[in-house]
């Protein structure tokens, strides 16, 4: 009779949006590392081959104390659909302090030490003023942003529709971010930082439209539109007003020359060259075909 499988001996983390962009490769590492991996989510009923679900709802307190018992790390995100997050993330922190957790990462945003408006800056803070040892990742844009949230344009118009202006971005694949996180879940010795992560060339969106035109054979426009054409657009598609404030903030920041920011954060810590945008845009041709 064949042995039972060994339990991994790993950290035991909590995995909040691990269904997402970073949260799925995220797991993956945790898990090929040997960490207990709980993965959260609203239902708490699915979770990938050697992971285990948990309920966890960012917007119900009582199932945070429950996801957290046992809990040494946390991946912490804030969904895009919160925007109060005085409301549903410092609860959460709180959680985690009284848990006895002993790392939090924060999947934070570029830039956000110098722009207190943002919501990921109050989230930092709740972190810093519950005496959390954490790490705080501060990546810049990510290139999936253009293979979900903008992947409509692009497949059915052919065109990128983002408020940048001629703005350049150090744009970043949400891969490199999954494995940046899973090193500073797995090692020691990161609490107390925060990096900031990008790619290696920060491009315009008219660059990022002619790598675009390139790789999938027609043309892919880059239209520049001012902020109150992207704001009507997604206002007619019925997003939230919230959810836009933050969009037309974050590509304003874009658009005044404050994303182009390029750091060797990421080269340093994977000890490889970060995923370029042709490379990305090459593995996910399919979803805008």
């Amino acid at each position: 009779m064949a042995s039972a499988a060994a339990e991994p001996k790993g950290p035991r983390v909590l995995v909040t949006g691990a269904s997402g962009n970073v949260g799925a490769p995220l797991v993956e590492h945790l898990v090929a590392g040997g960490a207990r991996v709980l993965v959260a989510s609203r239902e708490g009923t699915r979770a990938p081959v050697g992971a285990k679900a948990v309920r966890f709802d960012f917007e119900d307190a009582a199932t945070h104390a429950p996801a957290l018992e046992g809990v040494e790390k946390v991946f912490l995100l804030r969904p895009p659909a919160i925007s109060d997050v005085k409301r549903y993330m410092l609860p959460v922190v709180r959680a985690a302090k009284d848990a006895g957790v002993r790392h939090v990462v924060f999947l934070s945003l570029l830039g956000v030490e110098k722009n207190p408006v943002m919501p990921h800056a109050h989230v930092e803070r709740f972190i810093l003023e519950a005496g959390l040892p954490h790490t705080f990742l501060r990546p810049s844009f990510f290139m999936q942003n253009l293979s979900t949230t903008h992947r409509d344009d692009i497949r059915e118009h052919d065109e990128i529709f983002v408020p940048a202006g001629k703005g350049r971005t150090g744009f970043i694949d949400a891969r490199d971010i999954a494995a940046v996180a899973a090193r500073t879940l797995l090692e020691d010795g990161h609490e107390g930082k925060a990096y900031d992560l990008t790619g290696s060339e920060a491009l315009t969106y008219a660059e990022v439209a002619a790598l675009f035109t390139e790789v999938l054979g027609r043309p892919i426009r880059y239209p520049e539109p001012g902020a109150l054409r992207f704001a009507a657009r997604w206002y007619q598609r019925k997003h939230p007003v919230a959810f836009i404030a933050v969009m037309t903030g974050i590509y304003t920041v874009c658009r005044l020359g404050l994303a182009g920011t390029v750091t060797p954060e990421t080269q340093t810590l994977l000890g490889r060259a970060p995923i370029s945008m042709r490379q990305f845009i090459q593995d996910h041709q399919a979803c805008w075909r």
